[in-house]
C-alpha cells in the first residue's frame, strides 16, 4: 500500500525519450523545474546533476531524489545492473547506469527509481485524476508508448515491469504500415507513437491536420489497446497522457471523444460496469496534472524513499 507522505524538500527527474525534466520542491504548488534535451547520456546526466547541485546550494539541502525513466529498466534491487536502462531502442542509451550516475553525484542521498509511466501514475495518484483509486492505469503516448499504474494500491511491477506499448494489436483493414519498433515492427508503439506518426505522414503529431485520416486509424488502435488493458487488469480508470494525446490540430477533446466511442464499440457491452456503460467520459481521461504528472511522480518517488 502506498502510504501518505510528509512533504520534505526533494528532487525529481523525469527521463523521457525526448527530454529530461528535473525539478525540486515537494508538490504542485512548490515546484521549480528545468528541461534538457535527451542527447548523449554523459552530456545530459552532467547537465542534470549540475542543475540539481545548483538548486541544492540555492534552495537548501535535498533529502532524496526520485527518477521516473524510459526503459526498459532493471528494477531488481538484487541485480548487479539495478537502475540501468537496458534494451532500449533509444540510440546510445542501452545499458546506461542511470541510478549509479545520480548516486555518484549525490553520495549518501536516497534515490528511488521506477518507470516513467509508473512515476506519472504516482503523480496522478497523489495530486491528480487517480486520487482515491486503488486500481488504475496510466498510459503515455509520445516518443514511445508505455503503461504503468497501480493494482490494489501498489505500483505494478512483476517479472520486470509492464511494457504495454509493445502489445500486438489486430491490424486495421488496409493498413499495411510496417511499424517503427526495431524489436516488433507493428506493435502498438510501432504503429501509434510520435515517430510512427512522423514516419507515416512526414509530419509530427502536433502539425497533423485535424481531418487527417490517420487520426481515425490512431484512435482505433488506441481503443483496441485500451480494451485489452481493461480486459487484463480491470482498472477503475485509464489516464492517457503524452505529446500524442494532445492530438495537435485535432485537439484533445475530439481525440478523447473518438477513443471513448471506439472503446464502447470494441467492448460491445461485455464489461458490465456503469464506469464504462454510463460514465465513459470519466473512465478514459487525460492527466489532471498535464505535463507535470511525470515529474511530480519523481517528487513522490523521492518522498517515498524517506517516509
Amino acid at each position: 500500500m502506498v502510504e501518505k507522505h510528509h512533504d520534505p524538500f526533494v528532487a525529481g527527474i523525469e527521463a523521457g525519450g525526448t527530454k529530461f525534466v528535473c525539478a525540486v520542491g515537494n508538490g504542485p504548488e512548490n515546484l521549480n523545474r528545468k528541461e534538457f534535451p535527451t542527447e548523449n547520456p554523459a552530456e545530459v546526466l552532467a547537465n542534470v546533476t549540475q542543475w540539481l547541485g545548483e538548486q541544492q546550494r540555492i534552495r537548501g539541502k535535498l533529502e532524496a531524489i526520485g527518477i521516473g525513466s524510459f526503459g526498459p529498466l532493471d528494477l531488481d534491487e538484487r541485480s548487479q545492473t539495478y537502475g540501468y536502462i537496458t534494451s532500449t531502442p533509444k540510440p546510445g542509451w542501452k545499458n546506461v547506469d542511470l541510478v549509479g550516475a545520480i548516486r555518484m553525484a549525490f553520495p549518501g542521498l536516497p534515490v528511488g527509481v521506477d518507470t516513467d509511466e509508473n512515476a506519472a501514475a504516482l503523480g496522478e495518484y497523489r495530486w491528480g485524476n487517480a486520487r482515491g483509486l486503488q486500481d488504475f492505469v496510466y498510459v503515455t503516448l509520445g516518443t514511445g508508448i508505455g503503461g504503468g499504474g497501480m493494482s490494489g494500491g501498489r505500483l505494478i511491477h512483476g517479472l520486470v515491469h509492464p511494457e504495454m506499448g509493445h502489445m500486438l494489436l489486430p491490424r486495421i483493414s488496409g493498413d499495411t504500415f510496417a511499424g517503427v519498433c526495431p524489436y516488433h515492427g507493428a506493435c502498438w508503439e510501432g504503429l501509434c507513437s510520435g515517430p510512427a506518426i512522423r514516419e507515416r505522414t512526414g509530419l509530427p503529431a502536433e502539425d497533423l491536420p485535424s481531418e487527417h485520416e490517420l487520426w481515425v486509424i490512431e484512435t482505433q488502435y488506441i481503443a483496441h489497446a485500451v480494451a485489452n488493458i481493461l480486459y487484463v487488469l480491470s482498472p477503475q480508470r485509464i489516464i492517457i497522457g503524452g505529446s500524442v494525446a494532445k492530438a495537435g490540430q485535432l485537439g484533445s477533446v475530439r481525440f478523447f471523444g473518438m477513443i471513448r466511442r471506439k472503446l464502447e464499440t470494441a467492448l460491445n457491452n461485455y464489461i458490465s460496469s456503469s464506469a464504462v456503460q454510463e460514465a465513459m467520459d470519466s473512465f478514459v481521461v487525460p492527466p489532471l496534472q498535464g505535463d507535470n504528472a511525470g515529474i511530480l511522480g519523481g517528487i513522490a518517488l523521492a518522498q517515498m524513499c524517506i517516509d
